[in-house]
């Protein structure tokens, strides 16, 4: 558990700079009533920051736990891009996919932090 730990904790660092990267590829997974920019980029700090802490021994565990909550943060997200006409990110399926996997990593890093604390 701790290897699937660190490596979303890798991908939350790589996906938080990606943030400011490519602003624009996150604009169409948010509603048009959303400031973006100032979404986008409280998404990609907050991304960096737990992201980072995921990797270090004494802030694994609390980091783990503000990782679950910004997943679930984000699912209403996901379940509002499945809805449209046409996803941001690919079709239905893989929008379907997306939400399914979300869920799943809520609940890894639930075990993972309630294993770890």
């Amino acid at each position: 558990m701790q290897a699937f730990i660190i490596g979303f904790g890798i991908i939350l660092v790589a996906a938080g700079i990606y943030h400011f990267v490519n602003p624009a590829f996150y604009d169409p997974i948010m509603p048009g009533w959303f400031p973006k920019r100032l979404a986008n980029a409280a998404g990609g700090v907050a991304e960096i920051i737990i992201g980072a802490g995921m990797l270090f021994p004494d802030t694994r565990v609390v980091a783990t736990w503000a990782a679950m909550a910004l997943m679930v943060v984000f699912l209403p997200l996901h379940v509002w891009d499945l809805t449209k006409p046409r996803p941001a990110i690919g079709n239905h399926y893989v929008a379907f996919v997306r939400l399914v996997l979300q869920l799943v990593f809520i609940y890894l890093l639930y075990r993972g932090a309630r294993g770890a604390s």
